[in-house]
């Protein structure tokens, strides 16, 4: 199928370029209600896989309070409540931050970045975006007996467990293994098995689906971080859950079991939002009783400057 366009680029009245990807949204019942693109081809959803991840290893044994299980799910912005609650993670299992395997980087907030470049510090493992999962990783095999070392290795009986979850909760095999920035397994699926999998995780009333939904809930800033746009749109729908991803990757589900997921082509983080709230708004979410719509509608603002006024905006196409 041909790339569709998604979301227009308007500076100054003229349509200067275009972002091109796939959208789907679930009905309550889980059936496709309206989708632009393929929704059906494989994708990497690369960070939105976590909530999905972190279920493998709550089957697997992890044990974890809710507010560090939101922590395994998380692209976290490097604030001291992220890093603190690796290292408690951790430390449920004897272990230290040496024994992440998670590449050296900065916090990915930009407030945090510089606080730690203004201090003189360093780029860390414990600082990079996925040391929650990582940590929850080595606790899981920690728990099992399993070998510490060679934790992300997709033949490790922790990545074998997780790849199973996967394709339970997706409805489909993995026809990808990949590496993930971070170095662990990057599974694929279709953005419509993304969304059922979200869609099984939102309506799920016990067990370790039930889980992760309520430590998403009710933590959602351990999921991103205070100043990032997931976490105003989580706190605009009541009982939402949501993980956004790199290359423009983003899933939601509802409650009532509405989910939706995309991703662009170009992967530009910039649109992601846009289209979500857009997406959402087309399938009537933003008229539900108690949903915060100007805040939603908030998370898809994205506006063009010139001379440092507004002079344009990315604008959903569908």
């Amino acid at each position: 199928m041909p790339a569709q366009v998604v979301a227009e680029i308007i500076r100054s009245g003229f349509v200067e370029g275009h972002h091109y990807g796939s959208l789907v949204a679930l009905d309550a019942a889980g059936e496709e209600a309206w989708s632009v693109g393929d929704a059906t081809a494989p994708i990497l959803p690369r960070s939105c896989n976590k909530p999905l991840q972190a279920l493998g290893m709550v089957r697997a044994g992890l044990d974890l309070p809710e507010e560090l299980l939101a922590l395994t799910c998380a692209s976290h912005s490097g604030e001291p409540m992220h890093q603190d609650g690796v290292r408690v993670i951790l430390a449920t299992a004897g272990l230290d931050v040496d024994a992440l395997q998670t590449p050296l980087d900065w916090p990915i907030d930009d407030e945090e970045r510089e606080r730690a470049l203004r201090g003189g510090g360093q780029k860390t493992s414990l600082a990079m975006n996925c040391s929650g999962k990582h940590a929850g990783m080595l606790v899981t095999c920690a728990v099992n007996g399993w070998d510490l070392a060679t934790y992300r290795d997709p033949q490790h009986p922790l990545q074998q467990a997780i790849a199973a979850t996967f394709a339970e909760a997706t409805g489909e095999p993995v026809e990808a293994v990949a590496v993930d920035g971070c170095g662990a397994p990057l599974l694929s699926t279709s953005l419509t098995g993304l969304a059922r999998a979200f869609r099984r995780l939102a309506v799920a009333e016990d067990g370790p689906e039930r889980r992760i939904a309520e430590a998403i809930r009710h933590h959602p800033q351990m999921v991103s971080g205070t100043r990032r746009d997931e976490l105003t749109l989580l706190r605009a729908i009541s009982g939402a859950i949501g993980k956004a991803g790199a290359e423009s990757c983003y899933a939601v589900a509802l409650p009532d079991g509405r989910a939706f997921a995309l991703k662009t082509d170009d992967g530009a983080g910039r649109v992601r939002p846009v289209l979500m709230a857009a997406a959402l708004e087309r399938s009537g979410v933003l008229d539900d009783a108690g949903v915060d719509a100007d805040a939603v509608r908030g998370t898809g603002v994205v506006t063009l400057l010139g001379a440092g006024q507004p002079v344009g905006e990315i604008r959903a196409a569908f």
